[in-house]
This record gives C-alpha cells, sequence and structure tokens, in this order.
C-alpha cells in the first residue's frame, strides 16, 4: 500500500541468454537467503521496495543497468528463486499474461505458507488495488503490462509493477508497512531519465480536495452531469458577436477531452448506486477507469475550484556486466566466484548457527543433570 518509488527505465529488444538467466537464478537465491538470514524477511521486502536498492541488486545480477528487463527479469529469476526456497517468501504474477494470474497464485501459495483467509483477501485485494491506482490514480501515459507479488508467511508484502510507453518503462514499488490507505502515497524515492509534462497524480496530497469532491458528485447522483461528460450541440460565439477577430484554438486540448461515452456514464450511475463512502471504494468499483477518474477530477475543479497535483511523481551501481554487452560483457569467471563466495558465507553461517545449537543443546543437559544431582 506504500508506493515507495518511481523509475522510468528506456526499452530494450532481446533478453537474457539461457546461460545467463540460470545464473541470475543461483545468485538470486544466495543473496536472498543471505539477507534474509541475516535481517529478516520484513527487511527482505524493504529492500526490494527500494527502486534505488532494487536497481543496484538488478545490476549485480548481470542484466542490462539501466533498461526495462531490469524488472521483468530481475523478477523472473526472484520468483524461481524464493518459490522453491525455504526462505517463507513467495512471488505471485510476473510478466504479461503471468501478470493475469497473480490472484490465482497469491491463492495457492498462501496455502503453502497456510495464511488465513482473512490474511489472503487482504493481499488479493492489495494486489488489485496496487495496479489500479497506478492504471488510474496516477495518468502519466504508462501502461501497465508486469505485476510481481512479493508476500511472506506473516502476510507483509511488496509489489513491483511496470508500464510501458512508446519508448520508455516506469517501475512503481508498494510496501504494506505502516500505511493507511491506498489513495494518498507519499514517495520516498522517485527515480527516472525523464518527466513527463502532463501527469494527472490523484495519489498527491495537492488533490485530496478534488478526491473528496469526485466522491460528492458521484453521490449526489452524477445524472445532472451528463452535459459535462458527453459532446453536445453548442451555439458559437460569433452567435453572439458581431464580429471576432484572431481569435483561435488548438484542435486539441487533452485537458478538455473527458469525453466518456454513454457507457461511461452508466458506470458512474451504479457507482451512485453504490454510495462509495471514500475515494478508495469508488476507485475500486468495476468499470472506474482513468478516463471517468479525470473527468471527475476536471469537474470537480470546473465548479468547485478545487486543486489537484499536475506534477510528475518520479529521483549508481555496480554490476556484473549487461546481456548486449553494455556497460561492458558479463565475465563468466567473476559471476561464479560471486556466486560461490555467498554459498560458503551461508554455508559458513549455518554452520556456526548449528554451533550455537548445540551448545545450548550441551548447556540444557549440564542443568538439567545439576538439577537431578541436587
Amino acid at each position: 500500500m506504500y508506493r515507495t518509488g518511481i523509475v522510468n527505465l528506456p526499452l530494450h529488444s532481446g533478453k537474457a541468454p539461457r546461460w545467463l538467466f540460470e545464473r541470475m537464478v543461483k545468485l538470486a537465491e544466495k543473496t536472498s537467503d543471505i539477507l534474509v538470514y541475516e535481517f529478516g524477511q520484513k527487511e527482505f521486502l524493504n529492500r526490494m521496495s527500494n527502486p534505488f536498492w532494487f536497481q543496484a541488486f538488478s545490476c549485480v545480477l548481470g542484466f542490462d543497468w539501466h533498461s526495462s528487463g531490469t524488472t521483468t527479469t530481475t523478477c523472473g529469476a526472484l520468483k524461481i528463486a524464493l518459490n522453491k526456497s525455504n526462505l517463507g517468501i513467495k512471488v505471485a504474477g510476473g510478466k504479461g499474461k503471468a501478470s493475469r494470474k497473480s490472484i490465482e497464485e497469491i491463492e495457492k501459495f498462501s496455502d503453502e505458507l497456510s495464511l488465513s483467509y482473512k490474511k489472503i483477501e487482504e493481499m488479493k485485494y492489495s494486489s488489485k488495488m496496487a495496479a489500479k491506482v497506478d492504471n488510474v490514480c496516477v495518468q502519466d501515459g504508462y501502461q501497465l503490462y508486469h505485476h510481481c507479488f512479493f508476500f511472506t508467511e506473516n502476510g507483509d508484502w511488496i509489489v513491483v509493477q511496470q508500464g510501458m510507453n512508446e519508448n520508455y518503462a516506469r517501475r512503481y514499488h508498494w510496501l504494506s508497512f505502516n500505511v493507511k490507505n491506498f489513495i494518498e502515497e507519499p514517495h520516498a524515492a522517485i527515480c527516472c531519465d525523464r518527466i513527463e509534462n502532463e501527469v494527472l497524480d490523484m495519489t498527491s496530497k495537492e488533490s485530496r480536495e478534488t478526491r473528496k469532491i469526485s466522491v460528492d458528485l458521484i453521490n449526489d447522483n452524477p445524472i445532472h452531469l451528463k452535459k459535462y461528460f458527453l459532446p453536445n450541440n453548442q451555439s458559437m460565439l460569433t452567435d453572439f458577436f458581431y464580429k471576432i477577430e484572431n481569435f483561435s484554438m488548438p484542435k486539441h486540448h487533452p485537458i478538455f477531452n473527458i469525453d466518456i461515452g454513454k457507457n461511461g456514464i452508466d458506470v458512474l450511475q451504479k457507482a451512485y448506486e453504490i454510495q462509495p463512502k471514500n475515494y478508495e471504494e469508488l476507485v475500486a468499483l468495476n468499470g472506474m477507469g482513468p478516463k471517468k477518474i479525470r473527468a471527475l477530477a476536471l469537474i470537480s475543479n470546473l465548479i468547485f475550484g478545487s486543486k489537484m497535483s499536475w506534477k510528475d511523481p518520479v529521483k549508481y551501481t555496480f554490476t556484473h556486466g549487461g546481456k548486449d554487452g553494455f556497460p561492458y560483457p558479463v565475465d563468466r569467471e567473476t559471476y561464479d566466484n560471486s556466486i560461490q563466495i555467498l554459498e560458503d558465507c551461508i554455508n559458513q553461517a549455518r554452520l556456526n548457527k548449528q554451533e550455537k545449537i548445540s551448545a545450548f543443546k550441551r548447556l540444557n543437559s549440564f542443568i538439567e543433570d545439576s538439577t537431578l544431582e541436587k
């Protein structure tokens, strides 16, 4: 529920070769093992939700240092590594068609982790809302095509999802800790190579009043707002003035392009019948898409003068190299050495842990023997 950052990435064609992806899975497994062992599951999620750390991690795994593939391939490697591990962390969803299996996989893996029905339903709702908010409430021109839902045996979760426009991909991070709702999300970090000129951000604090008025407009029956939503025959200025000189307007103006069609009116009418209690409930309704959210925001501004944010919510790394040889080719020997070093560290850590357990057992036996002697 806490979106920690947004990253803009250029689109690169191609895919990770098998020899590299297999190594990525191994390194992802060893790194995750150490992180969870040393810092716990929550810290693992916290780091994965940090766009800077995630970017560095993807480079360590050996993928393109700044391309869209750092999201999809890194999450793909983590999904394989974590879902077969015993770390108590699972990954649902993925790229394209796999993203639509998120709910199904949350249910499947939650059963494996013995999560309660209530917790499973909360996570399913969180997965749906994270995707909808970044597709509907943050109107930045990036269509979501990748959605990964990471969650633990305690029900904590993060979302790493990605949208795409013609030339760039943008990654969104969400973290479940200490959040009250889905629709007012301060960013802890925002990373990008480009900023869009016009972004309607209904999750911004600046849009708070507009969110409230949007709900009021729906609950007050939107049918009387029909004239604002649909094109109609209007009189021209020349009907009222004898002569007008040097008056011209652009052919298209996106701010006023709010036609949502007859079906859109029907959706708003159904929303009125439901009477949503707040903006989150309004956004969660089926059929409440970007055009309707935008139309309600613009009408709120037109009638009541409420403000909304038009600012784009968007702010290094060691790398083993990229699949396309940029910034330099992957050195396989160095990569394999990194995997081996981490594996040795894990084995040594487990050995030390086992020694401690054995010591406690010996101490417990000594105490029991002493008690019996007394």
